[in-house]
């Protein structure tokens, strides 16, 4: 198939930044088919064709990492082969959420509400559960428990579909792109409002104010996550190929999940009591 052969999956370890430009294309794409296929259900459907187009890819990467688990028995080399796994989904995660963003700024106003009408209802239910709430303890454990649930379903997700974090990652990348747009929008009208805005280097402030706001935090979120998914993703694998028997698999996976828990965690941390001091 075309786009799942854009990039070669075995050669992804060494060059992970061209996934930035795979997620791109994907989620243009997408975009385009799920918009002018079911105008009405964009939202939930180009998240759907991304995942479609960047599972073969995700696939033959996490099938090597099953059978280093069998291989290795550095835990230490284990993990650096598994981190550069983590950068590559990484960088597939702000392709895709770089080329939303940009859609959903450059686009006609009611084409933007139509696309992404449905993240943009998920944002207006997570602001009205902390709008008007002084940042406390019971906030922190509150926030830090939804990011929990979030991070069992990709494990979840990627045990029982072999690949189904990608879809939850990928809607979380549509959600954050729809906010970050909004947030450029708004601030893009503030400017014009005031200066007339006729320079680029206002644009590119408003971008990276943009960027940094909902990413300072957020990409430990979604490093989390896919620590997560990979640790599932793996034993999915293992189960299939009849080696969850091997103790180093268990071992392995149980090692990601506790450090999924523990980069969510200082995610949690970031967004409640830092990001707020800055944004």
């Amino acid at each position: 198939m075309v786009l799942e052969s854009l990039l070669n999956p075995l050669a992804l370890k060494t060059r992970p930044w061209e996934m930035f430009f795979a997620g791109f294309i994907y989620a243009v794409v997408g975009l385009l088919l799920s918009y002018f296929s079911f105008r009405e259900h964009t939202g939930l459907l180009m998240v759907s064709f991304i995942v479609m187009a960047a599972i073969p890819m995700v696939y033959v990467a996490i099938k090597k990492e099953e059978k280093l688990d069998l291989k290795m028995n550095s835990e230490w080399r284990l993990l650096q082969e598994h981190s550069k796994v983590i950068m590559f989904l990484v960088f597939l995660f702000l392709g895709i959420m770089s080329a939303l963003v940009l859609a959903y700024v450059f686009l006609p106003q009611d084409t933007a509400k139509t696309i992404f009408n449905v993240q943009e209802q998920e944002i207006i239910d997570v602001n009205n559960n902390v709008q008007g709430k002084i940042i406390t303890f019971d906030i922190f454990i509150k926030i830090f428990l939804n990011n929990m649930k979030v991070l069992f379903f990709c494990l979840a997700f990627s045990f029982l579909y072999g690949f189904g974090a990608l879809f939850i990652l990928t809607w979380n990348a549509s959600v954050v792109a729809a906010a970050m747009g909004n947030l450029i929008k708004s601030k893009l009208g503030a400017a014009a409002s005031v200066i007339g805005f006729n320079t680029l280097s206002s644009y590119f402030g408003v971008a990276t104010f943009g960027f940094l706001r909902y990413m300072t935090h957020g990409v430990f979120e979604v490093v989390s996550y896919f620590i997560a998914g990979l640790a599932g993703s793996i034993v999915s694998i293992a189960v299939i190929r009849g080696n969850m028997e091997n103790k180093k698999v268990i071992k392995d996976t149980l090692f990601l999940f506790l450090i999924s828990i523990g980069v969510l965690l200082f995610a949690v941390i970031v967004e409640v009591y830092f990001t707020p001091l800055f944004f």
